[in-house]
């Protein structure tokens, strides 16, 4: 009998382990996703050392319309004189022949960007590899700041890995991109990204 009541009472004791573990991790989700939402509505621009533009998908050389949004708002920026230099990131995918990059550059380009202010970063896969090595581009010219330009969704994480890099983030999301207007698109990425940011900011190596 006293066997038995043990086992029930650790039976017990398992269960309500496990049930907080599950309500902790859910809380935590909550203010993950929360932070994320907060950060998506936050405008930061102001002058800085460089503008960086993450990349998007480019279609044989043509700026997706993401990519094209990205762009256009980080032109707005230039145009207003925030900054002198500006970081194009992106890396060739699966089947391509340039690089999202460069296909910016080029885009930048023809809309009055002199190239000698245009850095390009384009070995980078995914966002915490563009991230480290813009990092590294600023840090060998002396540089600490930068308009970070992307997605509402993307700047939290930005933000994070921005900092865990080494440099000064002031994020400036685009309000054109075509994943916004789209709820089910818009918050499967939000969903994403509140799982990634706690990612990037327990587990991403600093410089």
């Amino acid at each position: 009998m006293k066997r038995a009541a043990k086992a029930k009472q650790a039976v017990r004791i398992a269960r309500r382990i496990l049930t907080i573990s599950v309500v902790t991790v859910f809380c935590l989700w909550l203010i993950s996703a929360a932070a994320v939402l907060v950060w998506s509505s936050r405008d930061e621009a102001r002058p800085a050392q460089a503008i960086v533009v993450l990349g998007a998908a480019q279609y044989a050389g043509k700026p997706s319309p993401v990519l094209r949004a990205r762009l256009d708002h980080a032109l707005e920026l230039w145009n207003r004189h925030l900054a002198s230099l500006l970081i194009l990131t992106g890396g060739t995918g699966s089947g391509d022949t340039t690089s999202e990059a460069a296909v910016g550059r080029t885009y930048a380009r023809k809309r009055g960007v002199p190239d000698s202010a245009i850095l390009v970063e384009n070995e980078g896969r995914t966002t915490s590899e563009s991230m480290r090595a813009v990092a590294g581009m600023l840090e060998v010219r002396g540089l600490q700041s930068a308009l970070l330009v992307s997605d509402p969704f993307h700047m939290l994480r930005l933000r994070i890995l921005a900092r865990r890099f080494g440099f000064t983030p002031y994020t400036s999301p685009t309000r054109t991109s075509p994943i916004s207007p789209n709820r089910e698109e818009r918050w499967k990425y939000i969903f994403s990204e509140s799982l990634k940011a706690p990612m990037a900011f327990f587990f991403e190596k600093k410089l």
